[in-house]
C-alpha cells in the first residue's frame, strides 16, 4: 500500500453552537489540514497521485473557507463548524475530486488542527 500526505493552511472564524464555554463565542484559528491518500499501485510515472493536483484540489476547498466566518457558509450554517466536522467536509469534497486520478485511490484520513497541539481526524 502506498500513501501520500499533503498539508495546507487557512484562517477562519467560527463559534461553536451549544457549547458551554468560551468557544461558544466568536473566535478564530489558523487551521492546518492534512489529507492522506492511499492506493495499492502507482501510475506509469511512479506516482500514486500528483502532489500538484492534490494541492490544487485542496486549494479549491480552502478558497471557500479562508478568511470567512464559517457559521455563515454551508454546510456550517447548519452543522457545527467543529474541527471534526471540518475534517469530514474536506473528506467529502476532496473524495469527489480524486475520482479522476489515473489509478484507484481513496482518501484514508483528513486531520484538522485548530492549534499546534489540538487536532481532530476523520476516517470513513
Amino acid at each position: 500500500m502506498f500513501e501520500v500526505s499533503v498539508e495546507q493552511t487557512f484562517a477562519a472564524g467560527h463559534a461553536l453552537r451549544n457549547y458551554k464555554g468560551s468557544c461558544e463565542n466568536v473566535h478564530g484559528h489558523n487551521f492546518r489540514v492534512r489529507v492522506t491518500i492511499e492506493g495499492e499501485r502507482l501510475d506509469d510515472t511512479g506516482l500514486l497521485v500528483d502532489f500538484i493536483d492534490v494541492k490544487k484540489s485542496m486549494g479549491e476547498i480552502i478558497a471557500r473557507l479562508d478568511h470567512v466566518f464559517l457559521n455563515d457558509i454551508a454546510p456550517f450554517d447548519v452543522k457545527n463548524p467543529s474541527a471534526e466536522n471540518i475534517a469530514e467536509y474536506f473528506h467529502e469534497e476532496l473524495s469527489r475530486r480524486l475520482t479522476a486520478n489515473p489509478v484507484p485511490v481513496q482518501l484514508r484520513e483528513v486531520r484538522v488542527w485548530e492549534t499546534d497541539i489540538q487536532s481532530a481526524a476523520y476516517r470513513p
